[in-house]
């Protein structure tokens, strides 16, 4: 993090990269003076409800960051910078986005956590447009425009007011990481089975060490003191994430029920002395590790490996199998998973996975409909991506049915695409 006190004594001259947080009400007019150089512009967790009308003198800015502010309005001046591509505004007040507020450029928009009611039409005229995240907003309809964002592969707009998917949105050739829970159209989707979830009360828990933590919450690890059983404790933050609401996550985590490419869920939480909502799973195996880390600005909607990552063709395959008959088990209890990438994947030397992460999942009809079959169609074309990446850093020879099978599964026809049961069969005969 930078301080207003270098930014104003000169010292950040040359600087591609900004970041400011202190509690700024005005943009600093000092900004302007790293203009030949500033290419990445973070002010997220200020005070500001304003940019200058001039912004575009920084014309090198490529992304900008302005989320947990005091925003009304997303900048109209923003559609005048000439190479801004990723523009982040979550957990604002924005009530209003002007199409002038667009830029040619636009790869990478993220209003979530707002009160946009409408978007222009003009976000369809963006063609660069791959990344758009709206959760936690008040729309009831996404505009028509946006069928002509051929390169578009995420779309969050979890926690709307939504009351039918567009049949456009289910058409798109592209669109691989769907998360729509939340909504009336999700809402209306009757759970099938029994929660045979037990409650597990507080106090029978010791918290330990703190496992890892992301978007939607703390894991822990505790003993379930009872059975003396070391377990994990994901505890659930309140606040809507990039992927929609934490209790949703939830609730999905414990619908997805029994197999052996899931974490079990042991329990859920009662009695926890602020009410938190919170699962008990099981430990996992500290020989697991996660498949990949997080996009990055630059890769956007691809997944990072480590430059010497490899696999055999017994592991890509045996990983291959795990997911596409998890995948196949969750789309049978009326679930897709929206976020099936390597970074949430954890995976062992033999091959052996567990597909986590649910916090972009969401409720669908078991019945065999056009819509079913497109919503898990979309989520295909996410394995043949995951595939993609298995086969780019395999060892030894290409396996040509694999190969394939991954042009099958990433194929611009959605409903064209085989089912996860249809990619079952087809790695089981490899």
């Amino acid at each position: 993090m930078n301080t207003l006190a270098q930014l104003k004594a000169g010292q950040l001259a040359g600087a591609k990269r900004l970041d400011l947080a202190c509690g700024l009400t005005e943009f600093p007019r000092e900004i302007f003076d790293l203009a030949d150089s500033l290419e990445i512009l973070n002010l997220t967790g200020n005070a500001l409800s304003s940019l200058p009308e001039d912004l575009h003198r920084l014309t090198h800015l490529r992304v900008l960051f302005c989320s947990d502010n005091a925003f009304t309005e997303l900048p109209a001046c923003l559609g005048q910078c000439a190479k801004l591509s990723m523009i982040g505004f979550k957990a604002n007040q924005i009530g209003h986005v002007p199409a002038a507020a667009l830029p040619p450029q636009l790869r990478w928009l993220i209003l979530t956590d707002n009160c946009i009611s409408q978007l222009p039409d003009e976000l369809g005229q963006r063609p660069l447009l791959q990344k758009l995240m709206l959760a936690g907003n008040q729309l009831t309809q996404l505009p028509q425009s946006l069928a002509h964002c051929q390169n578009l592969e995420l779309i969050r707009i979890a926690s709307n007011r939504l009351t039918h998917l567009p049949q456009w949105l289910l058409t798109l050739p592209s669109l691989t990481w769907l998360a729509y829970a939340g909504n009336p159209v999700e809402m209306a989707v009757t759970v099938t089975g029994e929660d045979g979830t037990p409650n597990i009360p507080w106090a029978e828990l010791e918290l330990g060490e703190v496992l890892g933590e992301g978007a939607s919450g703390i894991i822990h690890k505790a003993i379930w003191k009872p059975q003396a059983l070391p377990v994990a404790v994901k505890l659930y933050k309140g606040t809507i994430t990039s992927d929609g609401s934490p209790l949703h996550e939830m609730q999905a985590c414990i619908a997805a029920g029994l197999h052996p490419n899931l974490i079990k869920v042991q329990g859920r939480v009662i009695g926890h002395p602020q009410h938190q909502a919170a699962l008990v799973m099981s430990l996992i195996d500290p020989s697991y590790r996660n498949l990949a880390a997080l996009p990055s600005l630059a890769s956007c909607t691809r997944d990072i490996y480590e430059a010497d990552t490899r696999f055999s063709l017994d592991v890509a395959l045996r990983m291959a199998r795990g997911i596409a008959s998890v995948a196949a088990h969750l789309h049978r209890q009326g679930i897709t998973h929206g976020d099936l990438y390597g970074h949430n994947i954890l995976w062992n030397v033999t091959g052996d996975c567990l597909l986590g992460d649910f916090g972009a999942a969401s409720f669908h009809a078991t019945a065999d409909t056009l819509e079913t079959r497109a919503l898990q169609r979309i989520e295909v074309r996410a394995f043949g991506v995951l595939l993609g990446e298995l086969l780019d850093r395999g060892e030894g020879a290409v396996n040509e049915d694999l190969v394939e099978l991954q042009k099958s599964c990433c194929q611009p026809d959605v409903l064209a695409r085989p089912s996860f049961e249809e990619i079952d069969g087809v790695l089981s005969a490899i």
